[in-house]
């Protein structure tokens, strides 16, 4: 019997609470209250970092002035999703990553707004290069999902 292996399935249901840390609050806030993009600006290479990070990957160094980004942006890349995951929306849905005006790196979210049943149809509205605006919820909580994109 050696080489025979047993798999355990296992499901872990953990509910917890993490710090997002003095930049992610920021960034959460300003979307929260003010219905604000935020980037920060690497003080070296110049970029704007979006999401913000404490730190430039490319230059490793801090960076601390930040920056309003444009609510408005081009796709750089997208999927749309026809099967279920655990923990995502009911399929279909789209993600895009958006390079928003002003931004030196995109950010990724939803796409809502499209009917996205027919994926031929899908794909005349959602392509690489396609303007695309922030939407924002009525009631934010400084979350991620608290804005989505829309294809102008």
């Amino acid at each position: 019997m050696e080489g025979d292996q047993i798999f355990v399935t296992q499901h872990w249901d953990i509910k917890y609470n993490h710090a997002a840390g003095e930049t992610g609050s920021t960034f959460f806030k300003a979307i929260m209250d003010k219905k604000v993009i935020l980037g920060k600006k690497c003080p070296k290479c110049k970029r704007i970092l979006l999401p913000p990070r404490s730190f430039c990957e490319r230059c490793f160094v801090e960076t601390s002035e930040w920056v309003n980004v444009g609510k408005e942006g081009k796709i750089e890349a997208f999927t749309i999703v026809y099967e279920k995951f655990e923990g995502l929306p009911n399929p279909p849905y789209a993600i895009a990553y958006v390079l928003l005006d002003g931004a030196s790196t995109a950010i990724a979210n939803f796409v809502k707004g499209i009917d996205l049943k027919d994926i031929n149809q899908a794909l005349n509205h959602i392509k690489v290069g396609a303007k695309a605006r922030v939407a924002f919820k009525r009631k934010r909580e400084g979350r991620i999902t608290d804005f989505w994109y829309e294809i102008i």
